[in-house]
C-alpha cells in the first residue's frame, strides 16, 4: 500500500469522487480519499490521499484556498454558476471596474455566507445538492468564514469581471459572486472557476489525473507542509511510535499545535495537538509501533 499524497489538476466535468475512483484504479488500492471537494465544473487544485494519508486529510484541507474565477453581472441562476437555470436578470451595463472593486472591499474579512443550495452541507441528515435535485429548498443558517484577499479585473466581455481570491476553507466563491451583485444593486453568477492553490500546494505543481503515477506521490511529511515540523529523538520517536500522551517539554513544542513530528530520517511518525496545559497527544499516528 502507498502512503502519500497527490497534487491533482481537476478537469471540469469530474467530480472530486471520480478523481477518487480513478485513483484508486492508478494506484491499486482502495484507501484513497480528498481534501476540499472541487465542484464539476470548476478545475485545479484537488489533494488525494493513499493509504495512511487519508487521516491527514484534515490538515492540508484546512489550508486557506486560492481561486480565480469570472463574475458574470446582470443575471442570476438557480445554481449560482453558469450551470444553473436563469432565474433573474438585470441591467448593470452601468457597473464600472471602479465600482466592482469597491463593492468587493466589503467582502474582505470576516464575513457571513450562507451555504448554496447545491453545496455537499447537510441539513437535516441529508446533502444540500441532493434537497436541491428533488426540487426541494430549506432555509440554512448562515456561517463565518474568512475572505483574505480579494481582486478584481476586467475580463474579456463586457460585464464579466476577474475575481482572484484568498479565503479560508467553507468559503464558497459562487456565493460570494452572488453577494457580490447583489451588493451592486443587481445580481451575478460565477463561471470559469480554477482553484490555483491550497495553502503551500501550487497549481504548478499538480498533475492531471491521466498523468498520475507513483512518482506524482509527495511522502507523508510532505502532506504536511505549511505546518511545525518537530524531530523527535530515538527515545522519544518511540514514544510517538505507541501514541503516548507526553509532556510538551519533552516533545520540545509551545503553544497549541498541531506539530508533524518526525524522526532523524524526517519520516512522518504522527501529528501531534495539544492535550492540556503542559502536555501534548497524537491525534494520528503514522508510523506503526
Amino acid at each position: 500500500m502507498i502512503d502519500g499524497l497527490v497534487v491533482v489538476d481537476k478537469a471540469a466535468g469530474w467530480t472530486s469522487h471520480d478523481v477518487v475512483a480513478k485513483c484508486r484504479g492508478i494506484f491499486g488500492q482502495k484507501r484513497v480519499g480528498h481534501a476540499g471537494t472541487l465542484d464539476p465544473g470548476a478545475t485545479g487544485v484537488l489533494l488525494v490521499g493513499l493509504g495512511r494519508v487519508t487521516r491527514l486529510l484534515r490538515y492540508p484541507g484546512a489550508h486557506p484556498k486560492t481561486y480565480v474565477g469570472e463574475v458574470v453581472l446582470g443575471t442570476e441562476t438557480s445554481t449560482l454558476d453558469d450551470e444553473g437555470e436563469v432565474t433573474a436578470t438585470h441591467d448593470m451595463s452601468g457597473a464600472s471596474l471602479g465600482d466592482v472593486r469597491t463593492a468587493a472591499e466589503r467582502f474582505v474579512g470576516d464575513i457571513e455566507q450562507v451555504p448554496p443550495m447545491v453545496s455537499a452541507v447537510k441539513v437535516g441528515g441529508r446533502r444540500l445538492h441532493e434537497l436541491a435535485r428533488a426540487g426541494e429548498e430549506v432555509e440554512r443558517e448562515a456561517r463565518t468564514v474568512t475572505v483574505y484577499s480579494l481582486s478584481v479585473s476586467d475580463a474579456a466581455d463586457p460585464g464579466v469581471f476577474t475575481i482572484e481570491v484568498t479565503c479560508s476553507a467553507g468559503t464558497y466563491v459562487r456565493t460570494l459572486a452572488a453577494d457580490l451583485g447583489h451588493a451592486l444593486g443587481g445580481g451575478a453568477h460565477l463561471r470559469k472557476l480554477r482553484r490555483t492553490a491550497i495553502g503551500r500546494f501550487p497549481v504548478a505543481e499538480a498533475r492531471p489525473v491521466e498523468a498520475l503515477g507513483p512518482d506524482a506521490v509527495l511522502s507523508p511529511s510532505e502532506a504536511m507542509r505549511g505546518y511545525a515540523v518537530v524531530t523527535a529523538a530515538p527515545t522519544v520517536a518511540e514514544s510517538v511510535r505507541h501514541g503516548k500522551v507526553l509532556e510538551a517539554s519533552v516533545l520540545g513544542v509551545e503553544g497549541e499545535g498541531p506539530w508533524a513530528v518526525v524522526d532523524v530520517e524526517g519520516a512522518l511518525l504522527a501529528v501531534y495537538e495539544t492535550y492540556d496545559e503542559a502536555r501534548v497527544k497524537p491525534a494520528v499516528v503514522i508510523a506503526s509501533a
